[in-house]
């Protein structure tokens, strides 16, 4: 804590930022993400509103996939006395997904992703049941909300708006360049360490500032220390993991930040780094593995090592690995075709025969893992091969798997259904 800018350390240069916001703005609300700068702020902020008697708003936006620590650390900051409102969000916004190139964005909180979340939903989420933004779109931009929701703040609470960002310029240049350079922004008195937030071409009422510039990753943990601030113990694990006060980075896990640390996650917190895993799309293989269609013939060849049970599974995952959606559809099939076995003829699920007499099996009056992995191999969407009639609800979901994901048909996709053929020369012809 000894670095000096203009005869202020930082801590005080920071306390005394804090006071000029409070002075002049009646509304205030902070970024926080869970790290670590955003935490040393907010809890400042704390400090000095409660020797000013001022309130202040605190946005969080949660994208899911998060450390169990960071999440436990958000729930004590939500404490503060000085909070009047928390805004956690918890709405189905389209992230970065860095780990495949065949799903480059992923969804958090998609409804329809329920059955995978990373964990359930917080009691007391701004969530898509409940939002009170009506301009708010499943699917958005985290960088687009960030800004509509500054301008709705702006409109509930009238007058000039002040949201506090926690970053700091030696972690990039372009936060240097945000915040050093003043000929193309506007500013708030003239200081420096503000910026006039623009839309388009539009500039509204609301400034971000950001008492943290100047700091260093030194001084914030030598403010933590000091002050006895709480802080999120996975920065902790980090370090104990060997990863240094300057590599350590909290976001997204799918992120490009954290794509070449995702093992790091994996260490960390085993037990959620088995959901995420499951959660995104080419998580557990990255690039390694694609193909140029998804509805394609499988070519393959069951291993002598392997039963039909265990080569369906592994047909199913090998699926999964370049196309999520469909490797669900075809689970909730065989879900279907098994459920109607036991229902009908009183075959349990774990006693379905590994292979059935091959006459009965074609002429589709079995059940046996052998016909369900024929089905799979021909990469059957409707899987009329396990009697399943082609439904209104299977042609909605096919064109939303097509608008959805890019490697589901191609105008080389061989197949033998006369269904998908026509769906393929109608999207090329």
């Amino acid at each position: 804590m000894a670095k000096k800018y203009l005869e202020k350390n930082v801590l005080e240069a920071a306390i005394e930022r804090l006071e000029i916001i409070f002075n002049n703005f009646e509304n205030i609300y902070f970024s926080f993400s869970g790290g670590k700068d955003s935490s040393v702020m907010i809890q400042l902020a704390n400090k000095v509103a409660s020797r000013m008697n001022k309130k202040f708003d605190v946005l969080y936006i949660d994208f899911e996939a998060q450390y169990r620590h960071t999440i436990e650390h958000v729930e004590r900051l939500k404490k503060l006395p000085q909070i009047r409102d928390f805004y956690h969000i918890a709405l189905p916004m389209a992230l970065r997904n860095a780990v495949s190139v065949l799903q480059p964005k992923w969804i958090c909180w998609e409804e329809e992703s329920r059955h995978l979340w990373v964990r359930d939903m917080p009691k007391d989420c701004i969530n898509i049941k409940n939002c009170p933004f009506k301009w708010f779109k499943e699917g958005e931009e985290f960088e687009d909300f960030i800004v509509q929701f500054a301008e709705w703040y702006l409109e509930k609470y009238k007058g000039k708006v002040a949201c506090g960002v926690g970053i700091r310029t030696d972690e990039s240049l372009n936060r240097f360049r945000t915040i050093a350079f003043q000929d193309n922004k506007l500013t708030f008195n003239n200081y420096k360490w503000t910026t006039k937030l623009k839309i388009n071409e539009r500039h509204i009422d609301v400034y971000n500032f950001y008492p943290l510039y100047d700091w260093t990753v030194e001084d914030i943990w030598g403010a933590v220390s000091q002050l006895d601030l709480d802080f999120n113990y996975i920065y902790e694990l980090m370090y104990k993991n060997g990863l240094g006060i300057h590599e350590q980075r909290l976001c997204q896990p799918y992120g490009d930040d954290q794509r070449n640390g995702l093992n790091q996650f994996k260490a960390l917190e085993y037990d959620t780094w088995s959901k995420v895993l499951n959660r995104v799309n080419g998580v557990n293989f990255g690039n390694i593995y694609c193909k140029s269609t998804a509805l394609g013939n499988i070519k393959s060849c069951k291993p002598e090592f392997m039963s039909w049970q265990e080569y369906s599974v592994f047909l199913l995952e090998s699926i999964g690995i370049y196309n999520r959606d469909l490797m669900l559809h075809y689970f909730r099939k065989i879900k279907k075709f098994m459920i109607w076995y036991n229902k009908r003829y009183n075959v349990n699920p774990k006693e379905i025969p590994d292979i059935a007499e091959c006459k009965l099996e074609n002429q589709k009056k079995v059940i046996s893992w052998r016909r369900i992995a024929r089905a799979i191999e021909k990469n059957d969407f409707y899987m009329k091969r396990l009697s399943f009639a082609q439904t209104k609800t299977d042609d909605e979901e096919l064109k939303r798997l097509i608008h959805r994901w890019d490697n589901l048909l191609n105008k080389n996709t061989r197949t033998d259904d006369k269904t998908l053929q026509k769906v393929i020369k109608q999207q090329y012809s």
